[in-house]
């Protein structure tokens, strides 16, 4: 067994223990969808005043919450269509709220610049989800892009822990964008594609109702 295997087994079953105790508690999982965002918002606040490294540390532990409420949701036989909403809507108040930090601190040490360049991220953040839902409305499924949430808030947690959080966001900005551009050529070919295959189906169907005529 490799150690990256190794790393991945005992994680897995740190986090099974976890669920089983939370699902033993009976706590409800839309709690923990709460509490995530909650620890987010403290995450937040050490962004804002400059304290990168301890927000990384607690952006990690909000993950906890947000791996393991939908785990003990199905353990519990508690998965509801209302908790998949209430988990995606808190989850854009917790991006939005580490975003809000950094516009916080690099208005606090005056720097426009990166100003603006969080507030492209945070654009882009939004829409992304915004691009997924749209397209579901109109197509199957629109999972095309590599900027999903869980990329960016590992590239969030590396640039808090290692301080390079100018860097990271430039490759959200850049990539971010690029994903919501994607789904939107994604979205017009599969929408095209449906579009030709009724207009098949109702040339066949005109064609089949002439002949029994």
């Amino acid at each position: 067994m490799t150690y990256t295997r190794a790393i991945g087994f005992g994680a897995n079953k740190i986090i099974r223990l976890i669920v089983r105790a939370l699902a033993l508690s009976k706590i409800n999982p839309n709690v923990l969808t709460f509490l995530g965002l909650v620890i987010n918002m403290v995450a937040a606040t050490f962004l804002a005043v400059g304290s990168f490294r301890t927000a990384g540390y607690v952006i990690i532990f909000a993950g906890l919450f947000d791996m393991v409420d939908g785990r003990v949701a199905r353990a519990t036989n508690q998965v509801t269509r209302f908790g998949g909403f209430f988990d995606s809507v808190l989850d854009r108040y917790s991006d939005l709220a580490l975003l809000v930090g950094l516009l916080v601190y690099y208005g606090t040490i005056n720097r426009p610049s990166y100003v603006v360049l969080t507030a492209v991220v945070m654009t882009a953040s939004v829409m992304i989800s915004y691009t997924r839902t749209r397209a579901e409305n109109i197509i199957p499924t629109c999972k095309v892009g590599f900027l999903e949430r869980p990329e960016r808030i590992v590239l969030l947690i590396i640039g808090a822990l290692f301080d390079r959080m100018a860097p990271v966001l430039w490759i959200i900005a850049v990539l971010g964008n690029l994903t919501v551009i994607h789904r939107m050529i994604f979205t017009y070919q599969e929408s095209k594609r449906l579009e030709e295959a009724q207009l098949r189906a109702r040339s066949v169907a005109a064609s089949s109702t002439s002949t029994a005529q």
